[in-house]
């Protein structure tokens, strides 16, 4: 499985190919833009886990995103690249909805416990611990780790969504609607997510035909089951 996605907005090219390379040892996975829309088009293609956000963008002030994600319902957490002295910019946007920020010149060591503070902090708002266990079954939901018997599953992204989204919400019902929904976007057949969920079950369940991890709630969707 990639590294947890993480999306750099910022328009100093050389701080952003440093962050990729510096984040990429760290096994993160980073895209990158320079712009307010680049980074709305990024975000709405290929949404990251966590948004490294400078303020100073050439095309829209930082804060501007930051609003607009926050009014359209994303939760995604958002860490500030901060100028030093830019208190005002800081304040408004941790009031927007930013979850913290970093002052440049910052340390890598600094940069990345601030982004796991964030991930945790975020799965832990979702009413879900950081890591899922039931039986053989882990799921760390910060690290995007699964294991199965103390080895580690590879998944893809959308199999890793799904089981996201279950574990997110382990031991109740999450309809068909609302997996395919948070996974896909509207106007997706069910049976894209039957397939899926067939795939994770053949690689996360002893007997797939007999599943005890994703539970099939007959005409309405999936339950992982209660953790351990």
């Amino acid at each position: 499985m990639s590294g947890v996605p993480v999306l750099v907005v910022e328009d100093d090219g050389p701080l952003r190919r440093l962050l990729r390379a510096s984040l990429a040892t760290q096994d993160y996975s980073v895209s990158e833009a320079a712009s307010g829309k680049a980074a709305l088009a990024a975000q709405a293609e290929n949404p990251a886990d966590i948004v490294l956000l400078d303020l100073g963008l050439p095309d829209m002030d930082g804060t501007a995103l930051i609003r607009r994600w926050r009014e359209n319902g994303g939760k995604v957490p958002i860490i500030v690249l901060s100028s030093r002295g830019d208190e005002r910019g800081k304040v408004e946007a941790l009031e927007l909805g930013a979850d913290d920020y970093v002052t440049k010149p910052f340390g890598m060591s600094e940069l990345v416990a601030r982004i796991r503070t964030a991930l945790r902090h975020r799965v832990q708002q979702q009413g879900a611990e950081p890591v899922y266990r039931h039986g053989p079954l882990g799921v760390d939901l910060v690290k995007r780790i699964v294991t199965r018997d103390g080895a580690e599953v590879k998944l893809s992204n959308k199999e890793w969504e799904i089981l996201r989204q279950l574990a997110l919400h382990a031991g109740m019902v999450m309809t068909h609607r609302a997996l395919m929904q948070e996974v896909w976007g509207p106007n997706v057949d069910v049976q894209y997510l039957r397939i899926y969920v067939r795939q994770l079950r053949q690689k996360l369940e002893a007997d797939p035909e007999r599943p005890e991890h994703i539970l099939t709630e007959t005409g309405i969707g999936y339950r992982l089951a209660q953790p351990d």
